[in-house]
């Protein structure tokens, strides 16, 4: 995938979540949709960030592997963010948890475009003897 499209979903998806999250109440008949968003949103969009992150093109995982560890990944940074909110004096409510996974998603998803970005642009060239 192209790494400004894939770059262009995950922001969406991102602005798209915290509106419905933040505009659609919880005692409407789109209560699922606000829950299902959330829930994709906690449970694989912070993992799967940092997994492109991690592993680029030359270490590629499959598709089996590359959803576990954005699962495992996504509730160990929401863990984390919970004890630094929860150890800070911001404290922990739904307004600084879902600003700072907000702010962790967009800046995994702008170094993930970078490194995709700078792996099509210059291509690496292997060492030819002469």
């Amino acid at each position: 995938m192209k790494p400004l499209l894939w770059f262009g979903i995950i922001i969406l998806f991102t602005v798209l979540t915290m509106l419905i999250v933040y505009f659609v109440p919880s005692d409407s008949l789109f209560f699922i949709v606000r829950y299902v968003f959330s829930f994709l949103f906690i449970a694989i969009l912070p993992g799967y960030c940092l997994v492109t992150v991690l592993f680029s093109k030359k270490n590629k995982l499959e598709l089996v592997e590359e959803v576990v560890l954005s699962v495992a990944l996504s509730f160990g940074i929401a863990g984390l963010v919970g004890l630094i909110l929860g150890l800070s004096p911001i404290g922990i409510n739904f307004t600084s948890i879902t600003i700072s996974l907000t702010v962790i998603v967009s800046v995994l998803s702008f170094v993930a475009f970078l490194m995709k970005n700078r792996e099509i642009q210059y291509p690496k060239v292997k060492n030819q003897e002469l």
